[in-house]
């Protein structure tokens, strides 16, 4: 490597190095690491057989090497359709994390049983559709309200906090607030997934979205499509407490490593990375 090269690369890495440590006791966001698509690799070549000897990767050691990293925690989606995160998972991780675990769930009632048994910090309730890729848009709250109440009494009075997956609506926000959920996750897809000036308004309606569900008194977090390049405008909305971001973080540690991976994602999360 030419020597101005190498220079550069080691003051960016003291950069990096001083603004992660000062992330550390900092009171901004804070980062949940959602392992999915770790999961996603292991199922390729070792699906029904995730507890073979030689099965790989090893969930738990992701979840560990994320907390190792920083992360504040750890996000799982039990998908009813399993093509990921099997039961055994969660419950490995239940034992295992040192930070909090937040379950994703569709409102079924066999998904909701295990989430009783394995009683996570947190749980998200999410739209599934088995036909999609990954989740394409957020939960229908206000056209589901009678569904969805049961659900979350029953994982309240587990003493399990509970937020929805939502579009960042007025309506959306109302209805979880309704239904006595602490938290609401606002859906970052539209906004990750448009560019320049319909990137902005879609921010704009982010941000109102966020303000006014502080005003409801609920925890304020956003997820989906969330990268190390928009990461900068994301983390200017106003009331986030925290973002839950998995397939950006997986990508980049193929080339970095998992702990590299969250620790650059911590890092861009902070205006000192600007």
């Amino acid at each position: 490597m030419p020597a101005a090269a190498e220079r550069r690369q080691v003051a960016t890495r003291a950069m990096l190095d001083t603004c992660a440590r000062e992330t550390v006791t900092s009171s901004f966001m804070k980062l949940g690491v959602n392992i999915d698509h770790v999961a996603t690799l292991r199922q390729a070549r070792y699906v029904g057989h995730i507890d073979a000897h030689n099965a790989e990767p090893n969930i738990s050691v992701a979840a560990a090497l994320c907390e190792q990293a920083g992360a504040h925690g750890i996000t799982v989606h039990l998908r009813a359709d399993r093509r990921h995160i099997q039961d055994a998972d969660v419950y490995h991780l239940r034992q295992r994390i040192v930070t909090k675990l937040n379950l994703e769930m569709g409102n079924t009632p066999e998904i909701l049983e295990i989430a009783l048994r394995v009683r996570p910090e947190e749980v998200c309730l999410v739209p599934e559709n088995r036909r999609e890729v990954t989740t394409e848009g957020g939960l229908d709250a206000a056209g589901q309200i009678d569904a969805l109440r049961p659900t979350v009494d029953r994982l309240r009075g587990a003493g399990i906090r509970v937020s929805m997956f939502i579009e960042p609506t007025h309506e959306q926000i109302e209805a979880s607030h309704a239904l006595g959920a602490e938290m609401v996750e606002l859906h970052t897809g539209a906004f990750a997934n448009a560019q320049a000036g319909p990137q902005l308004d879609q921010l704009e309606r982010l941000r109102e979205a966020s303000i006014f569900a502080h005003e409801l008194g609920l925890q304020v977090n956003a997820g989906h499509g969330i990268n190390y390049s928009n990461i900068i405008l994301i983390r200017d909305v106003p009331h986030l407490a925290e973002l839950n971001i998995g397939h950006s973080i997986v990508s980049r540690a193929m080339v970095t490593g998992l702990e590299a991976a969250v620790r650059e994602m911590l890092v861009a999360m902070q205006p000192c990375a600007s």
